[in-house]
């Protein structure tokens, strides 16, 4: 999916949590910079086009180890442990990210190392993702307005 998919669906989840949330500035920066990191390893992504980050890329093909639940709850983990404040956000941004791209033709390999990947038949891009993202993004403007009344 495209990155403004991503981030629309995104903030739907953080006016899902936000309520419960004690650093609510923090929470929602950090669920969308997760949203952005799952597509460092494309050398296509806003993150991944950074030079920085092309030794990633070297390493790991797109959508495998680090577009997986793995390197997610793997790296939640030790946030939880580091710097628990960051951890539910980077799970909940991240998370939200490979949920959605298992709807797409490519799908993820959900579960790295094995190999078994979830797809669907969202075209990135396509006129069902663009629907997606226009639907999402009245969701968010809907639950906005319910927030400041």
């Amino acid at each position: 999916m495209l990155i403004r998919t991503h981030i629309a669906i995104s903030v739907f989840f953080i006016f899902l949590f936000l309520q419960h949330i004690s650093n609510k500035f923090l929470f929602i920066a950090v669920v969308l910079i997760a949203t952005f990191i799952p597509d460092i390893d494309s050398g296509f992504s806003i993150l991944g086009r950074k030079p920085v980050f092309k030794p990633v890329q070297f390493f790991v093909r797109h959508r495998s180890f680090i577009h997986s639940f793995t390197f997610c709850i793997l790296f939640s983990i030790l946030l939880g442990v580091f710097i628990p404040k960051l951890a539910f956000g980077f799970f909940l941004g991240y998370s939200v990210h490979l949920l959605a791209d298992s709807f797409t033709q490519e799908g993820i390999t959900a579960f790295w190392p094995y190999k078994k990947t979830s797809s669907g038949f969202i075209k990135t891009g396509g006129r069902i993702e663009t629907s997606v993202f226009l639907i999402s993004v009245i969701i968010d403007l809907l639950l906005l307005v319910l927030l400041f009344v």
